[in-house]
């Protein structure tokens, strides 16, 4: 979405693009899930046999040259989503929801079958290919007791206690169980003297209660920038 011709060693074309899918663009986390009769059913990370079925890994290393053997000492292993389930062999999808805000002009939908996740993305890994874009008729987030609420400003989504986290979650004053971790991004900020290439300039957002975290009290979380949740007083 940064313009055609955007020079690759300048980082703000991307900055810019970003700052605007942050301001009209809100979007939930996107979750693996099976598809039966049409219908497509969220499957959850912390349920217990979901890494038996859908985690699969692959060994590898970088080769050092010229000799053309393994580097020593860079041995790695890549986890993945399997394309397919590991018990039944039927495909896997990605099922979330994205918001656009009234009077959005950014051409995010044609960019969907564009769009690589995670790392190794140069070995071609991550690539994914649209299958639908449906309007939500409903107010339910992915048929769970999580009602979405109508809002001028960034949508925002109410839960009972006890219903889980279904993203990272800021944990500041938050009533919850579960998992706390940083959470840190990787960004490309060119104009910095230091860490100014991909990937090196590094971005906190604070501790975050983890996704599947349950709540102790009934909340109103507004969908922040990259997904996370924020608890509205």
């Amino acid at each position: 979405m940064a313009p055609r011709g955007a020079a690759v060693s300048d980082s703000a074309a991307y900055q810019k693009t970003g700052n605007e899918v942050h301001e009209f663009l809100s979007f939930t986390y996107f979750y693996p899930a099976g598809c039966s009769n049409g219908s497509y059913q969220a499957v959850w990370p912390w349920d217990n046999d979901f890494r038996r079925r859908f985690l699969a890994s692959r060994m590898g290393t970088p080769l050092s040259y010229p000799q053309h053997s393994a580097a020593p000492g860079l041995l790695h292993e890549t986890e993945f989503i399997s394309p397919r389930a590991l018990d039944t062999g039927e495909p896997v999808f990605l099922i979330g929801y994205i918001f656009e805000k009234q009077g959005c002009t950014l051409p995010w939908k044609q960019t969907l079958d564009r769009l690589q996740l995670g790392g190794e993305r140069g070995y071609g890994w991550g690539r994914v290919k649209l299958i639908d874009i449906a309007d939500e008729k409903g107010s339910k987030l992915f048929e769970q007791n999580i009602n979405f609420l109508e809002r001028n400003a960034r949508p925002a989504v109410s839960l009972p206690a006890e219903e889980k986290l279904l993203a990272h979650a800021y944990a500041e004053d938050l009533p919850a169980a579960g998992g706390i971790e940083p959470l840190v991004g990787r960004e490309w900020r060119s104009g910095r003297e230091k860490n100014s290439y991909a990937g090196q300039y590094l971005v906190n957002n604070g501790l975050c209660f983890t996704p599947g975290s349950s709540l102790k009290k009934p909340a109103v979380f507004e969908i922040d920038k990259f997904g996370i949740w924020k608890r509205l007083k």
